[in-house]
């Protein structure tokens, strides 16, 4: 079995831990503010913002990271794929609206 180097596997830990810091951070933002308003605890709002706000975080500091190294080619790549996952996760967990009966396809 080979060994992975320490570097190698240490950024890929940071940026585990990166997002988790923003799951939950975005997480119980959401579910203050849910609160706060005075609305009916929904699970699936919280669990999209705060998976996006994991996908943020992640992609930000990697992005940084890409800055601080001047490589601007893989910061342009790693703020591409944090918005477009940002903006897929927005489509798959948004609540769909409601057909009424007379609306069928």
């Amino acid at each position: 079995m080979k060994k992975r180097s320490k570097k190698r596997l240490s950024g890929k830990v940071s940026q585990l831990n990166d997002f988790a810091r923003g799951f939950v951070s975005a997480g119980l933002l959401s579910a203050a503010k849910q609160r706060a308003k005075g609305r009916a605890f929904n699970r699936r709002t919280v669990l999209r913002h705060a998976l996006q706000g994991g996908v943020a975080l992640a992609a930000a500091v990697a992005a940084g990271h890409a800055a601080q190294r001047r490589d601007y080619a893989a910061l342009a790549v790693t703020a591409a794929l944090g918005a477009a996952g940002v903006f897929a996760l927005d489509d798959v967990l948004r609540p769909q609206p409601r057909k009424l009966e007379f609306e069928k396809e």
